[in-house]
């Protein structure tokens, strides 16, 4: 998962890079493995830094004050494939047609043979794992064979389209064509967010395109609106244009952004992420309650797994007439522990991350409200420090029904036999994490707590929970290899980092099948920062 941001700003003489900047901090939940900024400047000259780390790491006074130009496009990414290189972070760039700059949130699933393509047929290179460079280069080959001196926006609408055509996936992108504007635009499904705003300045209209509705609302831009499933918006400084460049498909936005990866503070295809997890904590109320009662076992105390279950586990507490007490204390200054490589890292940085306070378990039949389990790694540490400090007995409640299928949309998610619920009963969950008893939600509770906000939708990409892809496509085959490539990824990633805490600097990544799989939204294979555009991070 990422996030991805572009900015124009009327005045051509302001600079865009701090505003892009604070936007990006917005989305840090979504990506924490890297970021990167370009923007444009005079006589259309793109200016960029990129390197790995969390945002107010990268960026600095002094490399803010090196990104010129009143429009520009931002990237923040969390762990994916390939090596801890700083030149692994996007936006991605290519110089031919007409200058891009490129960021994807997202994966497509048919990689190999658009790779094929690109080498048979388009003639284009590829020099990374990533199909976020697919999307850039498939971009880039048809805005090339309008063979125009100057294209216009018709041109980038038919560009977009053949794109869509051509590729199968989840993506929501955005661009940036040198002096001549922005551009956004989302699969045909809709599965990944992305939404556009406006905000009224002294000369003008600025415009956003972000992942997220909260950048809209930090930076001071209203009436956002969601790029709809299939369509292309292109912003200049003459104004917008709108279209939709794809035939129509099932509208099925990822119900998971609504479950763990989106702020609570942003809506999402119209609906409020904040109300549609109140409305999971009250479902899930109803059928903690039958279950208890069911098994004849009392709660104490209701307790949330911070962060994002806290608004559902509050609901959750109110319906139950039960107390609700904050029992971990947080250290925020660790990252998401879901978004970390290798299964070791993770189980070191929950008790990093969390503290169990004894006061509010000791003694106690607990609930414990998550938003998901995914591994079991983080939830069987969590509740091992519940035991640790004295409780009696350890129920936990889940928001999300059992994840036993792979994500192939663009959530780095572990192969199936990595999934704790993968082949696995209720109870046989229960066990292989300590806990005293689990309560799923079911998924059409899940779904109704979600759709109950905007019935429009027709329907979620819920493929995690059912193994049904919403786009086709998806093979045994596929998920085979995509298995390898991720078990592959996290293995190297290790290694990358454990040389570099040794001081023997960055690992390419192992993969060397490039043309069975490509990876999703991110990174380059031992790119060096001397190709393409200059690199100002950490340069004096």
């Amino acid at each position: 998962m990422c996030g991805i941001l572009g900015l124009l700003l009327h005045d051509p003489s302001v600079d865009a890079a701090p505003d892009i900047c604070e936007g990006l901090s917005l989305l840090q939940h979504r990506g924490q493995d890297a970021c990167g900024i370009v923007t444009c400047g005079p006589k259309g000259r793109f200016f960029q830094c990129k390197a790995n780390g969390m945002v107010r790491d990268v960026f600095d006074e002094k490399a803010i004050s090196k990104l010129i130009g009143g429009m520009g496009v931002g990237h923040v990414r969390y762990p994916t494939a390939g090596s801890s290189n700083h030149a692994e972070a996007q936006p991605f760039y290519v110089n031919s047609p007409y200058g891009i700059v490129f960021a994807h949130n997202g994966n497509l699933i048919d990689g190999p043979s658009l790779l094929q393509y690109m080498d048979a047929t388009a003639h284009r290179h590829i020099n990374t794992s990533s199909d976020s460079e697919l999307l850039l280069n498939l971009f880039a080959n048809n805005l090339q064979q309008t063979g125009k001196f100057r294209i216009n926006e018709d041109d980038i609408f038919n560009a977009i389209g053949g794109l869509m055509k051509q590729c199968t996936g989840a993506y929501a992108c955005v661009a940036m064509l040198a002096g001549f504007g922005i551009i956004a635009f989302r699969d045909p499904n809709g599965i990944r967010p992305v939404g556009v705003a406006s905000r009224r300045s002294n000369s003008g209209k600025d415009y956003l395109f972000a992942s997220e509705s909260i950048v809209a609302d930090a930076l001071g831009f209203s009436e956002w609106e969601d790029v709809k499933p299939g369509e292309a918006v292109i912003i200049t400084r003459s104004g917008v244009s709108r279209k939709r460049v794809a035939e129509h498909a099932t509208f099925a936005p990822d119900i998971f952004e609504f479950v763990y990866f989106a702020r609570p503070d942003s809506v999402l295809d119209g609906i409020s992420v904040y109300r549609s997890r109140m409305a999971m904590g009250d479902a899930l109320a109803v059928e903690v309650d039958k279950v208890l009662k069911q098994r004849g076992i009392t709660v104490d105390v209701v307790i949330p797994v911070p962060d994002t279950s806290r608004v559902a586990a509050l609901n959750l507490a109110q319906k139950l007439n039960l107390p609700y007490r904050e029992g971990f204390i947080k250290n925020r200054y660790v990252g998401r522990t879901f978004i970390m490589p290798g299964q070791q890292m993770r189980r070191k940085n929950v008790r990093r991350k969390l503290n169990a306070m004894a006061l509010e378990f000791s003694g106690k039949n607990v609930l414990l409200v998550d938003d998901s389990i995914v591994r079991g790694t983080t939830s069987k540490e969590i509740i091992q420090m519940a035991k640790d400090v004295g409780a009696k007995k350890v129920i936990v409640a889940s928001c999300a029904p059992p994840i036993r299928y792979s994500n192939v949309y663009g959530i780095d998610m572990p192969s199936r036999t990595e999934l704790v619920a993968y082949g696995r009963t209720t109870q046989e969950i229960a066990e292989a994490i300590g806990a005293d008893l689990v309560v799923f939600q079911t998924l059409p509770d899940l779904i109704a707590s979600v759709r109950q906000f905007n019935p429009s939708i027709p329907t979620f990409d819920c493929s995690v929970f059912t193994g049904e892809y919403v786009t086709g496509g998806v093979s045994e085959e596929y998920l085979h290899q995509l298995e390898l490539l991720r078990a592959d990824n996290v293995k190297h990633k290790l290694t990358a980092n454990s040389r570099e805490d040794k001081g023997e600097g960055s690992v390419v990544n192992g993969f060397h099948d490039r043309e069975t799989m490509v990876a999703s939204s991110g990174p380059i294979n031992h790119a060096d920062d001397t190709v393409g555009l200059h690199n100002t991070w950490n340069v004096s």
